[in-house]
């Protein structure tokens, strides 16, 4: 990830993060406590925020803008467009909690703001105060379980739709 840092003062970050609702759950003090380990950035429509296969080290949230997520089909090589990713929605939220590489390239659709938050600096939030830790945690795992139903949904249609052979 190589956009351009900037804005990443705990106040500017408190008021970014404070209307998405991932973070709803959280107080005043918890937000700050979150904020210290948050950056902003700004990347430049067309740009590249990560490529698939790249090393996960961050969750995403979109503060403004929209990023487009791709994936590269197995059969044909080529990207497939599987999301828009848009203003308060998050993207990456499995490499704060695992080891693989991304599962997705993904590209600003628009110029789009981002606040990042880092496996370390989740790491940190776990160790300064595991209450919040395990909030963010929680809604992590709450965002893939959803992500995981919508997954299983479409590809029940898609094999619906094959003919039976």
């Amino acid at each position: 990830m190589n956009p351009k840092k900037s804005q990443n003062t705990p106040s500017i970050l408190i008021d970014m993060i404070m209307d998405i609702p991932f973070f709803a759950m959280l107080d005043s003090l918890e937000l700050a406590v979150v904020a210290k380990h948050m950056n902003y950035y700004e990347i430049i429509m067309g740009e590249t925020l990560f490529r698939e296969g790249d090393p996960g080290d961050s969750v995403c949230f979109v503060v403004n803008g929209a990023l487009d997520v791709y994936k590269q089909a197995s059969t044909t090589g080529k990207p497939v467009h599987l999301a828009t990713v848009t203003r308060h929605k998050s993207i990456g939220e499995m490499a704060v909690i695992d080891e693989y590489t991304r599962s997705a390239t993904v590209k600003a659709r628009s110029d789009t703001g981002i606040v990042a938050l880092t496996k370390s600096g989740f790491n940190a939030i776990l160790d300064e105060n595991p209450k919040v830790g395990a909030a963010i945690l929680k809604k992590i795992a709450t965002l893939v379980s959803m992500n995981l139903r919508r997954t299983s949904s479409k590809l029940a249609d898609y094999m619906n739709a094959l003919p039976i052979t």
